[in-house]
């Protein structure tokens, strides 16, 4: 597990995702945006508003949850009328991490531009645009899977 943690607000998660979309814009049009499912459905929501994109579809795929990490598998793929191996549309996620599930997409639509809003070293390379780099032992917290609680100061914790 990470030894740092980034906490996202949803304020600053609409702000990154904002200025994902102001590097985007010159890279357009697009047919539409192929949103990776969870963590991209919000990012993938403004960047089309922004982008004025109406045409969104989705991809699944399922890598790991709290506990462990697995095999991937896509348990939902894009629609069969993204032709062209995707050239023309837009990935969009909110993380690149290691790079497992960017793979997997990456092999689905080759010519697609694939974006995301943060990105860890590891997988920096497979992503065409992200906005901000975190440290690969960094945990980010998203604020869909987080609640306001009290949280001991850093000297209290050990961490320094």
């Amino acid at each position: 597990m990470a030894e740092r943690y980034y906490t996202v607000s949803w304020d600053q998660l609409h702000r990154d995702s904002k200025a994902l979309a102001w590097r985007l814009v010159e890279r357009g049009p697009f047919h539409g945006i192929v949103a990776i499912t969870r963590g991209g459905l919000i990012p993938a929501a403004i960047v089309a508003r922004e982008l004025e994109a109406r045409l969104i579809e989705t991809v699944s795929v399922v890598t790991y949850n709290e506990e462990q990490r697995g095999q991937p598998a896509v348990v939902k793929p894009p629609a069969a009328a993204i032709a062209g191996a995707g050239e023309g549309w837009l990935i969009v996620d909110d993380l690149v991490d290691t790079g497992t599930t960017a793979r997997v997409v990456r092999a689905l639509l080759p010519k697609a531009h694939f974006a995301t809003v943060y990105a860890k070293p590891k997988g920096r390379p497979l992503v065409d645009t992200f906005v901000t780099e975190v440290s690969q032992d960094t945990w980010i917290l998203f604020p869909w899977d987080t609640e306001a609680q009290f949280v001991a100061p850093i000297a209290r914790s050990g961490q320094r």
